[in-house]
């Protein structure tokens, strides 16, 4: 359902208007449908779905009814297909339009919700996560681009738009996962109305750090995977003591939207700092699943 969050990507003509900068500022998001075209889309799921990424680094972050989203995180883009996506212009300048300043890549993971299996994500704000980490500020906004349909069948993200607002809320270990107080959470349902985000392959929603968000369980017998880039104002540079795991400021080099068709490097992940889940404070990671070889590159 159309919002006034809500637009279309067209590589040609698409520009940050003031039109689009309200709706950021008013709902702390907006919507670029089709920001990466089939082709992209199809470059992009060949490196997550043919290579050793998952089955590698890959682990599950436990719900509170004991099933698992799983997950794949690093902190440093690398030089294969995925580092071009999160260094390219449509996703960098148009999170440095809406943070209003310069930005550094913060973190990329890869969502994975499997058919039937998939569990959910339980209500939080990004913030709630990354104040822990040594930010001072909320400058800082995630980019959840669909690799598959996302509807409420398959636990499409949910929002509460305007949440960013009311400032960041306390958060509690929730099982794996790190949630907001859902006392709080449930009388901002009456201020903030539920938005089921529903968006197909090549969908982005980009979204300030502290919007309260969410996701189902996966019931469906459709794979539901998202990949959500995050960045942080260079202006924002956390607290030395507290930063690690997670990147203090790295100058970002951007490349031309171009650069994802024409990257030929689908399988040398090296320099992309995966993340040891053990040493994530605000998890408690499910490793069991990952393959032998798993290793901290």
């Amino acid at each position: 359902m159309a919002t006034e969050a809500d637009f279309t990507y067209d590589e040609a003509t698409f520009e940050i208007t003031d039109k689009i900068l309200k709706a950021f500022k008013e709902q702390g998001y907006i919507i670029l449908r089709g920001l990466f075209n089939p082709e992209e889309l199809k470059k992009i799921k060949s490196v997550l779905e043919e290579t050793d990424l998952v089955p590698k680094h890959g682990y599950g972050i436990p719900d509170a009814t004991g099933r698992m989203p799983k997950m794949v995180l690093w902190r440093a883009p690398g030089t294969d297909v995925t580092g071009m996506v999160c260094r390219c212009e449509k996703v960098v300048t148009t999170s440095e339009k809406l943070l209003g300043g310069e930005v550094y890549h913060y973190s990329t993971k890869l969502m994975m919700k499997e058919p039937l299996i998939g569990g959910r994500q339980e209500w939080h704000q990004d913030y709630g996560y990354w104040y822990q980490n040594g930010l001072l500020f909320p400058d800082a906004l995630s980019v959840f681009v669909a690799i598959d349909r996302c509807n409420k069948a398959n636990g499409c993200l949910q929002v509460l738009p305007g949440s960013h607002k009311v400032g960041r809320i306390e958060h509690k270990s929730v099982a794996g996962q790190t949630g907001a107080d859902l006392e709080r959470v449930e009388h901002l349902k009456k201020v903030f109305p539920l938005t089921y985000m529903e968006m197909e392959p090549g969908d982005a929603l980009f979204f300030h750090s502290n919007v309260l968000h969410a996701s189902d369980a996966n019931n469906s017998s459709n794979r539901r995977w998202a990949l959500i880039m995050a960045y942080n104002r260079k202006s924002n540079n956390p607290l030395e003591s507290l930063a690690p795991p997670f990147p203090r400021y790295t100058p970002l080099e951007k490349v031309p939207n171009s650069a994802i068709l024409d990257c030929t490097n689908l399988t040398d992940f090296s320099g992309k700092e995966f993340l040891d889940p053990t040493a994530d404070k605000t998890v408690k990671a499910d490793t069991s699943n990952r393959s032998e070889q798993a290793t901290k590159a």
